[in-house]
């Protein structure tokens, strides 16, 4: 079952304390782009708790996007935190972000412990971040 869609003045489910529409919600509508690579991850996030495939396929490097997304239909995403961060600022051409997102799958809670690597890419006439691999 899909999750709940999220208003634009409820929390962001990144973790930020900010509403989604002043978060991750921008960037998910595009009317905004990540200036950072963290802002990219946790709009990432966001974009697999919703099921965004869209979003997801485009913010993903070209070199390593797989072609179709399949969403596990048991999984409720509990939450995120961003445990590290190194370059990745609007000035770099890479960073990397170490994160926790937890989740439960047919009852059972689990976790992705991952050092995701992020580079900027130009599309459509723009520098834009884009989610390479875990590290």
């Amino acid at each position: 079952m899909k999750q709940p869609v999220i208003l634009q003045t409820d929390h962001c489910p990144c973790g930020s304390q900010k509403s989604f529409g002043d978060c991750c919600g921008r960037y998910l509508s595009r009317s905004s782009v990540p200036e950072t690579a963290e802002q990219l991850m946790r709009s990432r996030y966001c974009a697999f708790l919703l099921e965004d495939s869209d979003y997801l396929l485009h913010t993903w490097h070209h070199d390593e996007r797989p072609t179709v997304l399949n969403f596990e239909s048991d999984i409720k995403w509990l939450g995120l935190k961003v445990k590290e961060t190194k370059a990745g600022t609007k000035h770099d051409s890479e960073g990397w972000v170490h994160f926790v997102a937890r989740y439960r799958q047919q009852g059972k809670g689990s976790r992705i412990d991952e050092y995701s690597y992020f580079t900027k890419q130009q599309m459509n006439g723009q520098l834009m971040w884009q989610y390479v691999r875990a590290d």
